[in-house]
């Protein structure tokens, strides 16, 4: 039987999608067999996502679009619906992030979100989310479209070279997200440099943290704790962090170097997986 559980369209930007879909679908004609039929799915699908009980993906929002001859509005609304998605202390970072010009970020366990493969992101989420692991890799791949604009923030990006052995998610899942980074060596607006082990101490030792710069607004520091984020845009913070961030990226490999140091760990520790030619 179809599910015909009405929606209350300001409870969430997924109910509002639901409500939606199932408006332009009716004045369409098209009963949810129907539709799923357009757009590649089940009829139990389309009944999920209209009853809010299941998270929409962008591609399949584009194709709601393509065959309700919308105009866009589903392409447009997924991008709330799957921001809604991340976790509550994280939402006001994110907003942040999308809003910044430059992004700099030092990162001693893991790849920078913005840089995640879907196979990568899913290993690292599935640890926490098991049960809504499919809606927080959505949400995550949303947040690279940032990187996509026609202006994109410049980002850049210190690892530890620690992230390099880190085999998250198996030998194939890191030899797939190591040639990703690799993929970025011509990228004008990313920089991607390793912090080697021979450093020893530096200036981040107390852990990651990420530095946002706005055209009209102040600077902001960003750092997590286990289920939580601290943001601030306390002066003295940011001018301690960004001589920090600084000594880092003068300590760091160059550009170039970290590209081969990637290359070789990619093809000694997880197996050839060909990449862009380094210089």
């Amino acid at each position: 039987m179809v599910n015909i559980r009405s929606l209350d369209p300001s409870a969430s930007p997924l109910d509002y999608f639901g409500s939606e879909l199932r408006r332009l679908r009716e004045e369409a004609g098209l009963n949810q067999e129907q539709l799923g039929d357009i757009v590649f799915c089940t009829a139990s699908l389309i009944g999920q996502i209209e009853t809010a009980k299941k998270v929409p993906t962008r591609e399949f929002s584009e194709r709601l679009d393509a065959a309700l001859l919308t105009g866009g509005v589903f392409s447009r609304l997924v991008g709330l619906v799957l921001k809604s998605q991340l976790p509550t202390w994280f939402q006001p970072y994110a907003d942040m992030e999308a809003k910044a010009t430059y992004i700099s970020t030092y990162q001693s366990q893991l790849v920078y979100g913005l840089l995640q493969t879907e196979e990568y992101a899913r290993a690292v989420l599935s640890v926490e989310n098991p049960g809504r692991l499919d809606e927080m890799v959505a949400a995550r791949m949303e947040r690279q479209r940032i990187l996509e604009r026609e202006h994109p923030p410049v980002l850049c990006v210190v690892l530890d070279e620690a992230v390099l052995y880190r085999e998250i998610g198996g030998a194939e899942v890191m030899r797939n997200q190591l040639a990703h980074l690799l993929g970025f060596l011509d990228d004008p607006w990313i920089q991607v440099q390793i912090l080697p082990f021979e450093t020893g101490q530096h200036s981040a030792m107390m852990g990651s943290f990420t530095l946002l710069r706005f055209d009209d607004d102040p600077d902001l520091f960003y750092a997590e704790s286990y289920d939580s984020g601290h943001m601030t845009a306390n002066p003295q913070v940011i001018r301690e962090r960004s001589v920090g961030y600084a000594r880092l990226q003068a300590s760091a490999l160059s550009r170039e170097d970290s590209a081969a140091l990637i290359e070789r760990v990619m093809e000694e520790r997880y197996g050839h997986q060909p990449g862009p030619a380094v210089a």
